[in-house]
């Protein structure tokens, strides 16, 4: 976006300065077993390459998306695919859980320029990502797989109701967030 002269907003936050509400609900939302494998989720790829008519979704891990937004191309092909495997599993051997997602989620795009969620938290809610409630904490993790159709301020239909469920998911699931303690 930079070399294109489009406008980026993107401030850094630690992961001490972002709602643990935030930590959790993306957790739940984008990979529920981020604590429980090395950076890539094998079960899930597996599941996903043997749906009937061909993968639809990913099946990408916290890790996975990290390694392709720091170092790859955002379009999907089995090319980046197979070099976001071995990426992936290099930044789990090399960073604990924790600064992987303190990664994550400061180049994640929130919304159109908008990168990294003490940003997001800023322009959609008006707070710090510290401050983030359970409900807009989870509003946000909803909006990632497509954070320039859903806009967490104003969540409506499909993107309210999934954003329920995230909210129910990260209240509930302390062993979400275990392997950053």
């Amino acid at each position: 976006r930079w070399a294109s002269g489009q406008s980026v907003e993107r401030n850094w936050a630690s992961l001490e300065n972002i709602s643990p509400h935030l930590v959790a609900a993306v957790i739940a939302s984008e990979n529920a077993a981020f604590c429980r494998h090395n950076g890539v989720d094998w079960r899930a790829l597996g599941h996903v390459l043997e749906r009937e008519g061909g993968p639809s979704r990913g099946a990408s891990t916290i890790p996975m998306q990290t390694a392709k937004n720091l170092f790859l191309w955002p379009s999907r092909s089995y090319v980046r695919k197979g070099l976001e495997l071995p990426l992936a599993l290099a930044l789990d051997f090399a960073w604990p859980k924790a600064r992987t997602l303190e990664v994550y989620l400061n180049i994640a795009e929130w919304g159109e320029g908008v990168f990294g969620v003490q940003a997001a938290a800023r322009l959609h809610f008006g707070v710090d990502a510290a401050a983030l409630s359970p409900r807009q904490a989870a509003l946000l993790a909803a909006a990632l797989p497509n954070p320039l159709a859903r806009d967490p301020a104003r969540a409506r239909g499909r993107h309210a109701l999934l954003a329920r469920i995230i909210e129910r998911r990260a209240l509930a699931g302390g062993a979400l967030t275990a392997c950053l303690r």
